[in-house]
């Protein structure tokens, strides 16, 4: 980055202002470190980004997605790190009980593990009879667009950890979180098997990178039921 002012540089814009006032490319630029013979710090990082489809979009590469001319293994898998690092920074501990009163709420808890899945998960959210959190449990990994889901894999694990409730979640990679007619099903098949086991399914949350679709939000859930 020697034909930048050195005010402007990245490192010593960050000492100066604080990292908010950095933009994506400057922040990705440190975690380079420098640059190559051809590029400077700052051109690489904004190839880097362009490669992956923007900020949201490297939470979804691997390292070997991110080497381009002047970024090898090493420093593509510093990035995946970096933003993995971040990622769990917003996770709870496992120590922790949190209790969940609205869909925000465990949106944003799931949001950061699952929304920028590349292939569809899906999972379940055990809770209490206080709706505290006993833990999450992805119950099937499918392809780009779908994950065969059968209820009774649902709720053993439901049953296994003793929850009074829980709540459905899966992740749409499209990035859109408008549910489709199988997840209106699938829903459905659900919450015909939640009644049988005694086990309410209070939720069907569907996740797309930072934004979240609530059925029971929007008052479909009890639409699912008739």
């Amino acid at each position: 980055m020697k034909q930048l002012a050195k005010h402007d540089r990245p490192r010593e814009k960050l000492q100066r202002s604080g990292v908010a006032a950095l933009g994506d490319n400057e922040l990705v630029a440190i975690i380079l470190g420098s640059g190559s013979r051809q590029s400077s710090a700052l051109e690489l990082a904004n190839r880097i980004l362009e490669r992956a489809g923007g900020l949201h979009a490297l939470a979804r590469r691997a390292p070997d997605e991110l080497c381009i001319r002047g970024v090898g293994a090493a420093r593509a898998a510093q990035i995946v790190a970096a933003v993995e690092l971040g990622r769990r920074t917003l996770i709870r501990t496992a120590l922790e009980r949190p209790q969940y009163h609205t869909p925000e709420q465990l949106a944003c808890y799931l949001l950061p593990q699952y929304g920028a899945a590349s292939v569809e998960q899906f999972g379940i959210v055990m809770l209490d009879t206080k709706h505290r959190l006993i833990r999450v449990k992805v119950v099937a990994v499918g392809s780009l667009d779908a994950a065969v889901v059968f209820p009774r894999e649902v709720f053993r694990e439901a049953t296994t950890a003793s929850a009074a409730a829980i709540v459905l979640f899966h992740n749409h990679p499209s990035g859109d979180p408008t549910p489709s007619r199988d997840d209106l099903l699938l829903t459905q098949r659900m919450l015909r098997a939640g009644d049988i086991m005694g086990i309410d399914v209070i939720d069907h949350l569907i996740l797309a990178d930072q934004r979240y679709y609530s059925l029971a939000e929007a008052g479909r859930l009890a639409a699912c039921v008739e």
